[in-house]
């Protein structure tokens, strides 16, 4: 999200910038065209006067006024080809800029669904962890339970006192086996 209020404030600056480079382009225009109205009024006020007089004044007054302004209009055409130029590298930029907005919210959609997967998958897991402890402890007692009745099994003969303390698995398994060979013995 800060990428993209980065990029909105850029837009936002690349676009102000466009529209002050096309005001001025509109004012140099609105110049232009005043000058040369002026240029047509000098030239219809001095063809009223009277001819051979002021012929030669008026030509060197409008031959000066037509240079200074041919000037002028060379240099703001300069300057309007400057500003169309700027504007069209302005709008470049606020394209590639609305490009990159759109991006970086299609990542970040993508991020904050990539994130919810993960989190709705560490859920499926701490479900069946609690499934995987609950039947981890149905069988250890199943298992106790089996324990139990082995080593009764193994000790339930007549006239043999039961174990007083706790017997390893190797202590019953052995036991099993001495059992298991004298019926093998007895059978023989």
């Amino acid at each position: 999200t800060g990428a993209i209020s980065s990029l909105q404030r850029q837009l936002e600056i690349q676009e102000s910038e466009l529209r002050r480079f096309r005001y001025e382009n509109k004012t140099l225009q609105k110049q232009l065209r005043e000058r040369e109205d002026q240029l047509r009024a000098m030239s219809d006020k001095f063809c009223s006067l009277t001819e051979e007089q002021r012929k030669e004044e008026v030509m060197a007054m409008i031959e000066e006024e037509n240079h200074s302004l041919r000037q002028v209009v060379t240099e703001q055409e300069s300057q309007l080809a400057k500003q169309n130029e700027q504007i069209s590298e302005l709008e470049g930029t606020i394209r590639r800029l609305r490009i990159e907005v759109v991006t970086s919210r299609r990542h970040a959609q993508e991020h904050k669904q990539a994130q919810e997967q993960t989190k709705s998958q560490v859920e499926a897991l701490q479900h069946k962890e609690v499934q995987t402890k609950v039947a981890l402890e149905r069988i250890s007692s199943k298992f106790e339970r089996l324990r139990s009745k082995i080593i009764q099994a193994a000790f339930s003969v007549e006239g043999q006192d039961p174990p007083h303390a706790e017997l390893t698995e190797q202590q019953v398994l052995e036991e099993m086996q001495v059992r298991g060979s004298s019926k093998v013995s007895f059978q023989q």
